[in-house]
């Protein structure tokens, strides 16, 4: 116990997760009750309308989903990010890797590559306007655009971050260039870029609250008109907090998924790390994934049952998905679709080793 006393001030010391966890939620209540402080009494010291208290802005959350249909305009902003992504993702990678991998391509764009990221996003709103409108269209191009000029430098860097001794090892074994890419390049590439990605979560919120500012529907609409219009600050305080919530599940969410599909950057994690107490799975981390299992099993329930009722009417065609996410719908069926097809491959490559 002294030794953990101890390594609480040490310079970069580690911590297991129980006290991580145990200060995580003594740092949150503590600023809560701060929180509290400010705002509580007749004459608080922060005035309600500067800052409202936690209980008038969780109160809050009923006036959004009944005056401000909140889960719709929380799917649409969960669905124009998404698609954002994954049309980013898809081209910043096809694109990074010829322009990373080929000199001539390197030769030719490298230099445009570089020069992209200092595009102020917000002056190309109206490019984006002329060119699609103000519809759901324009803004997820715009979003893919935004994380797009991010990811696309970042996939030529990590390309050349790969080290020469797997690239010489698959050389002296005779490996192809295509082998090459396959064996070394993509893992090596796609198991840094998960982090990158992740960085990426919060700034593309700012991307969202700005676009969904133009037209209507998406939590930054709500943002910039239901709640600041109305003079409701506890709204806004309210849409701010349901915004990190999200994007701190979006951020576990890739987190788990960089797990399962590189698990070998945490097999070996803490292995040189005589500080570290977490070399054996806890009784958090597996109730985590059993909860994230569970999650994930649920979530595919639903959606079979939706793609169902759109198809033959089984919930008198409610059409949920399209309701709910409108012109990104698509996207939500591409994510079902490849996790579908993820678990259909992990079991049976489990069964293929068993047997």
């Amino acid at each position: 116990m002294l030794a953990d006393y101890k390594n609480l001030f040490k310079l970069r010391g580690g911590l297991d997760k129980q006290t991580n966890l145990l200060l995580a939620i003594v740092g949150t209540l503590i600023f809560v009750g701060i929180w509290i402080l400010l705002t509580f009494g007749a004459s608080p010291v922060l005035h309600p309308a500067t800052l409202p208290s936690p209980f008038q802005v969780f109160s809050s959350y009923g006036d959004l989903i009944k005056d401000n249909n909140l889960f719709v305009n929380i799917a649409k902003s969960v669905g124009l990010n998404l698609s954002g992504y994954v049309v980013a993702i898809f081209l910043s990678i096809v694109l990074g890797f010829v322009v990373g991998l080929l000199p001539l391509f390197r030769g030719l764009f490298q230099r445009l590559v570089e020069a992209i990221r200092f595009v102020p996003l917000t002056a190309t709103t109206g490019i984006f306007i002329v060119w699609f409108g103000i519809g759901i269209t324009m803004k997820s191009y715009f979003m893919a655009f935004g994380i797009f000029i991010f990811l696309l430098p970042v996939v030529v860097q990590r390309i050349d971050e790969v080290k020469d001794v797997y690239l010489k090892t698959v050389y002296t074994l005779g490996a192809t260039n295509w082998q090459t890419i396959t064996s070394v390049y993509i893992p090596s590439v796609l198991s840094r870029l998960v982090d990158d990605i992740r960085i990426m979560t919060a700034i593309s919120w700012t991307y969202i609250v700005f676009v969904e500012s133009i037209g209507e529907g998406g939590l930054g609409y709500l943002l910039t008109y239901g709640a600041k219009r109305q003079g409701r600050i506890d709204k806004v305080f309210a849409l701010l907090i349901l915004i990190i919530m999200i994007g701190v599940f979006q951020d576990k969410f890739f987190a788990y998924i960089d797990r399962k599909l590189f698990p070998h950057k945490y097999q070996n994690k803490g292995k040189y790390d005589h500080t570290s107490k977490d070399k054996e799975d806890t009784l958090l981390s597996v109730v985590i994934d059993y909860c994230w299992l569970a999650f994930t099993w649920i979530a595919l329930g639903l959606y079979f049952i939706t793609v169902l009722d759109e198809l033959f009417g089984v919930l008198g065609n409610i059409n949920l998905i399209h309701y709910l996410f409108g012109g990104t719908a698509w996207v939500i069926h591409t994510i079902f679709v490849g996790a579908i097809i993820y678990k259909f491959y992990s079991l049976l490559s489990k069964k293929e080793k068993y047997e």
